[in-house]
């Protein structure tokens, strides 16, 4: 399935602002809805998770349609990732390991915003990676 790129660069900005909330305020809560928001994106696809929904009804009906699309799979790859960090982040404010909290949405939130500012997926990045790398006749 294919998307419109603008969605997950919309999605990244938002996910910034959250996760700079959770840094500077040191809430576990806030980053775990956050994961929610990544897992509904891996489960349901871009689309259909909240940021998704927003950018569908917000902004696409006001940029018009996309000059190019690109395929799901690394983007909801990318949110795999996300989503792991934020559990781990999560748990480490919420049990008081606030350094693995700290560390955990930092590296969150610089792969969100180079996403957000640059259009630069890291993830994503990771996915073609490793898809390159194990195609056959290709070694690591």
């Amino acid at each position: 399935m294919s998307i419109d790129p603008r969605g997950p660069r919309f999605s990244a900005w938002l996910t910034s602002i959250v996760l700079a909330t959770v840094l500077l305020t040191g809430s576990g809560w806030l980053l775990l809805a956050q994961a929610v928001v990544f897992a509904s994106a891996v489960a349901f696809g871009m689309r259909r998770s909240p940021y998704g929904w927003l950018y569908r009804r917000l902004l696409a009906p006001r940029l018009g349609k996309p000059v190019e699309v690109e395929p799901e799979a690394p983007v909801r790859f990318a949110q795999t990732v996300g989503l792991a960090f934020a559990l781990v982040g999560a748990v480490g404010f919420l049990s008081g390991a606030t350094v693995v909290g700290v560390v955990a949405t930092a590296l969150a939130l610089a792969a969100a915003f180079l996403n957000a500012a640059f259009g630069f997926c890291l993830g994503c990045e990771i996915y073609l990676t490793y898809l390159r790398l194990t195609r056959k006749g290709v070694t690591a």
